[in-house]
C-alpha cells in the first residue's frame, strides 16, 4: 500500500478536522464558562498549592494551557496578580493541557460521530446561548476524534515508507525529535492540538513512544510561543510571566530527556500499556505533574531569575501611559491584553478627571485655596486622550472582529468624553479665579447650590464607569438639568432683588453652563460603556 496523493488529502482533511474540532469545543467551553474562569483566577491565586489547582482546572476546562497562560499574562500586565502568583497558575495549567491527550487515548472514535450530530443539532435548532455553546463543545469533540480517526488511517502507509520510517527513526535522536516538536507546535501554536497529531502518528503505526518522546518534550516548549506573542507591547512583570512560563517547559525538557536517555523509563512506560496513544498520553501527563513538583518549592526563585533575565530597564523618556506601550504591536493573542490594557488606561484618565472636577469645586467653595496642580492634570489628561485616540485609531483601521471594533469605538468615544469633563473642571477653576481677582463674595444660597452641583457630580462620577448604573445616570442627568434651570431661576430672581450683581451672576451663568455639560458627558460615558463587552 502506497502513501499517495489520496492519502495526502485524506491527511490534511484529517489535520484540518481535527484542529476545527480542537478550535470549536475550546472556544465553546471558553464562551460557557470564560468570565467565570478570569474571575476564579484573578481571586485564587495567593496560596501556591491553590494555584497550581485552579490553573490546572481552568486549562482542564477550556482545554488550552496557552489561552490560560494569555490571561496570566493580562492579568500581571493589569497588575490584576503578582509575579509570584502567576508562577503557580502557569505550573497548574501546563498539568491541565495533558486532559487533552488523556481524551484522545480512550479511543472513543467510534461514537464519536454520536457527539458531533448531537452537537450539530443543539447548534442549530436551539436559540438559547448556553446550549449553542455546548453544541459548539459536543461537535468540537466529536469533529477532533473523526479528524483524529482520518490522520490514522491517512498515515498507516506511511509505516511501509522507507524514507518516513527513516525520519522517525531520526527523532530517537534527543535533539532531533526536541526541535522537531518545539517547531511544529510553534507553528500551529497549540500543544494539545500537536500533541494528539502526534497520537495519530503512533496509531497508525508510524513512530513508537522511544521516539516520540523527545518529540513529546519539544511540544512543551513550542506551546510557549503563543503567551510569548501575546506578551508583545506589556509591561515588564508580563514579559517575566512567559520567561517563566518558558523556564519551566525547557526545565522538564531537560530533566526528562535526561532521563529517559539514561534509564528505562521509556521501557517502563511501554510495559503499562500495549496502547500507544496511551504511552504518550501518560508520559505528557507525568512529565507536566514531575516537573511542577520539582519546580514548586522554587517558584519564587524562577521569579528572581526571571527578573534578572528581564530587569527594570531605565527610562529616559518615560511614556505618559501606565498600561499602554505607544510601541503598537498587535499579535496572536494580544488583543485581549490590549482591550483590557486600554480600558485601564481610560480608567486611570477618569480617575484624574474626577479628581479636577472634585478640585475645581472646592476651588468654587473656597478661592483661598485654588491647587495649581489641576492644570498639569489637565495636561496629562489631553496627552493621554491624544495617545489613546492614536493607538485606538490604528486598531479600527486594521481590526476585523465586529464585536472587538464597537469596543474600541466606545472606548474612544468615553476617552473623549473624559478629556471634556476634565475641560468643564478647568472652566469652573477659571471662574473661581474670576471670582477671587473680581473680590466677588458669595451668599450663604450660592453656596449651597454649588454644593449641591459639586455633590451630584460627585455621585455621578462615583457610578459613570460601570454600565450597569446606566438607568441611575440616566436619572441623575435629568436632575441635573432640572437644577440647572431651578438654580437659574433663583440667579434671575436674586439679580432683580439686587442680591448679587451683574458680574457675579454672568460667572456664575457660565458655572450652571459647564454643571449642565459635565451631566451630559458622563451620561455618554455610560451609554458608551453599555456597548463594551
Amino acid at each position: 500500500m502506497e502513501f499517495g496523493f489520496d492519502e495526502i488529502l485524506t491527511l490534511i482533511a484529517g489535520l484540518a478536522l481535527f484542529l476545527l474540532g480542537m478550535n470549536s469545543m475550546g472556544d465553546g467551553l471558553e464562551k460557557a464558562c470564560g468570565n467565570k474562569m478570569k474571575m476564579i483566577l484573578e481571586k485564587l491565586t495567593k496560596n501556591r498549592f491553590i494555584g497550581v489547582i485552579v490553573g490546572m482546572l481552568i486549562t482542564m476546562v477550556i482545554q488550552s494551557s496557552s489561552a490560560t497562560t494569555v490571561m496570566v499574562v493580562g492579568f500581571v500586565n493589569a497588575r490584576m496578580m503578582t509575579l509570584s502568583q502567576a508562577v503557580w497558575i502557569i505550573m497548574g495549567a501546563n498539568i491541565g493541557t495533558t486532559i487533552t491527550a488523556q481524551l484522545i487515548a480512550l479511543d472513543i472514535g467510534g461514537i464519536a460521530p454520536i457527539f458531533a450530530i448531537t452537537g450539530v443539532i443543539m447548534i442549530v435548532f436551539f436559540k438559547k446561548p448556553i446550549i449553542n455553546e455546548i453544541g459548539k463543545i459536543l461537535c468540537g469533540f466529536g469533529v477532533l476524534f473523526i479528524g483524529m480517526d482520518l490522520m490514522s488511517s491517512a498515515m498507516m502507509p506511511l509505516r511501509e515508507n522507507e524514507t518516513f520510517v527513516n525520519l522517525m527513526t531520526s527523532f530517537s535522536n534527543p535533539i532531533l525529535g526536541i526541535l522537531a516538536g518545539a517547531l511544529f507546535t510553534a507553528l500551529i501554536q497549540s500543544s494539545s492540538a500537536s500533541v494528539g497529531i502526534l497520537q495519530a502518528l503512533a496509531i497508525s503505526g508510524a513512530i513508537g513512544l522511544d521516539s516520540a518522546v523527545y518529540v513529546l518534550f519539544g511540544q512543551n516548549i513550542g506551546t510557549c510561543v503563543t503567551a510569548l506573542l501575546a506578551s508583545a507591547g506589556t509591561n515588564r512583570n508580563a514579559k517575566r510571566t512567559t520567561i517563566i512560563h518558558l523556564m519551566f517547559n525547557v526545565t522538564g525538557t531537560i530533566l526528562f530527556t535526561i532521563i529517559c536517555y539514561f534509564s528505562p523509563l521509556t521501557d517502563f512506560m511501554i510495559s503499562l500499556t500495549p496502547n500507544v496513544e496511551q504511552q504518550i498520553a501518560n508520559m505528557h501527563t507525568l512529565y507536566n505533574i514531575a516537573t511542577t513538583i520539582v519546580l514548586l518549592p522554587i517558584g519564587n526563585l524562577l521569579v528572581k531569575l526571571a527578573e534578572k533575565i528581564l530587569p527594570d530597564k531605565k527610562v529616559e523618556n518615560e511614556s505618559i501611559f501606565m498600561y499602554l506601550n505607544n510601541d503598537l504591536n498587535l499579535t496572536v493573542g494580544s488583543t485581549a491584553i490590549h482591550l483590557e490594557n486600554t480600558k485601564l488606561e481610560i480608567k486611570r484618565m477618569y480617575d484624574l478627571a474626577y479628581n479636577n472636577i472634585n478640585g475645581a469645586f472646592n476651588a468654587l467653595l473656597n478661592f483661598e485655596k485654588i491647587n495649581s496642580n489641576l492644570e498639569k492634570t489637565e495636561d496629562l489628561i489631553d496627552k493621554l486622550n491624544e495617545g489613546i485616540t492614536k493607538e485606538i485609531t490604528k486598531i479600527l483601521a486594521h481590526e476585523t472582529n465586529v464585536n472587538v471594533n464597537k469596543t474600541y469605538s466606545s472606548y474612544l468615544n468615553v476617552s473623549h468624553n473624559v478629556e471634556r469633563l476634565s475641560d468643564h473642571a478647568m472652566n469652573l477653576l477659571d471662574w473661581a479665579k474670576e471670582f477671587k481677582d473680581k473680590n466677588i463674595v458669595l451668599n450663604d444660597k450660592v453656596r449651597e447650590e454649588i454644593e449641591e452641583m459639586k455633590d451630584l457630580c460627585i455621585k455621578m462620577l462615583d457610578k459613570a464607569m460601570n454600565k450597569l448604573n446606566y438607568q441611575e445616570i440616566s436619572d441623575y442627568e435629568t436632575i441635573t438639568d432640572n437644577k440647572t434651570k431651578e438654580f437659574k431661576a433663583n440667579m434671575i430672581q436674586r439679580l432683580k432683588s439686587s442680591v448679587c450683581t451683574p458680574e457675579g451672576s454672568m460667572i456664575y451663568s457660565n458655572i450652571l453652563i459647564d454643571f449642565e455639560r459635565i451631566g451630559d458627558h458622563l451620561l455618554n460615558i455610560t451609554e458608551n460603556m453599555v456597548n463594551v463587552d
